[in-house]
C-alpha cells in the first residue's frame, strides 16, 4: 500500500500569539499559548473575549463552557486546542488578575524585528525585497566605531551594501530614507494587526502605555 503523505503546512495552533492585559485593562506584552494557558490553569488570569462588538471577561472554568458552545455553533472563528477529553477556543487576550505587569522589557534588536521595522525595504533605494535577499547594514560601520544598534542599523539590499561599502552614507553619496530609530512597540505586532485573527487586540493595543514585546 502506498503511504499519503502529510500535508507540511497544516496551521498548529500553538503557533497563536495571546495579548496579555494588566488589571488595568493595559496591554504589556504578548506571549504564546502555552504561557497564556499556563496563567489561566494557574487562576493568575482571566479570558477577554471580543463578541458582537462588546468584551466579556470569563474564568477558565466558564470559558471551557463557552468553547463548547462555540464549538458547535462557531467553529471557523477560533483556533482550537485539543485534549482526549475536551477542545477549548484559544483565548486571543487575557487579562492578570493578581499583579498589575510583567517586568518591563525593551524590544529586542533581531533581524525578525529589524525587518519588519523597515517593512522588508532597502532604506537606500527603497526596494521591498524578501528577507533572504536583504543584508543588514551599520550605518556608521563597525571598523569606524559604529554599534550594532537600533539607530545605527537598517536593511539594505545587496547592491546598496556593496555599493555603499565600509563607508558612512555621506562618504557614499547615499542617503536614508528613513533615519533608523528604536520602535515604541515590537514591530512585528503590525504584521499581527493585519490578520483578522488577532482585530480584537488594536483597541488595547492603542492605548498601550510601553512597548510590547513577542515571546
Amino acid at each position: 500500500m502506498t503511504a499519503i503523505p502529510l500535508p507540511t503546512d497544516l496551521y498548529n495552533p500553538l503557533q497563536c500569539q495571546v495579548l496579555v492585559l494588566n488589571k488595568n485593562y493595559m496591554a504589556i506584552r504578548v506571549v504564546n499559548v502555552r504561557r497564556a494557558i499556563s496563567l489561566l490553569f494557574r487562576d493568575l488570569a482571566e479570558v477577554i473575549d471580543f463578541d458582537d462588538g462588546q468584551y466579556s471577561n470569563y474564568t477558565l472554568e466558564s470559558w471551557l463552557e463557552v468553547s463548547e458552545f462555540k464549538k458547535r455553533f462557531e467553529p471557523s472563528s477560533y483556533d482550537w486546542l485539543h485534549t482526549v477529553k475536551i477542545s477549548i477556543a484559544v483565548p486571543r487576550i487575557v487579562r492578570l488578575l493578581f499583579y498589575d505587569r510583567l517586568p518591563r522589557r525593551s524590544v529586542t534588536l533581531n533581524r525578525r524585528n529589524l525587518f519588519a521595522r523597515d517593512q522588508n525595504r532597502c532604506q537606500y533605494c527603497g526596494t521591498k525585497l524578501p528577507t533572504s535577499e536583504l543584508s543588514i547594514d551599520h550605518v556608521i560601520p563597525r571598523s569606524q566605531g559604529g554599534e550594532t544598534t537600533w539607530d545605527n542599523v537598517v536593511c539594505a539590499c545587496l547592491h546598496c551594501n556593496v555599493k555603499k561599502g565600509g563607508r558612512p552614507p555621506v562618504e557614499a553619496h547615499m542617503k536614508l530614507i528613513h533615519p533608523p530609530v528604536k520602535p515604541k512597540r515590537c514591530p512585528v505586532i503590525n504584521i499581527k494587526l493585519s490578520d483578522g485573527r488577532y482585530r480584537s487586540w488594536k483597541q488595547f493595543l492603542d492605548h498601550a502605555y510601553w512597548s510590547v514585546e513577542l515571546k
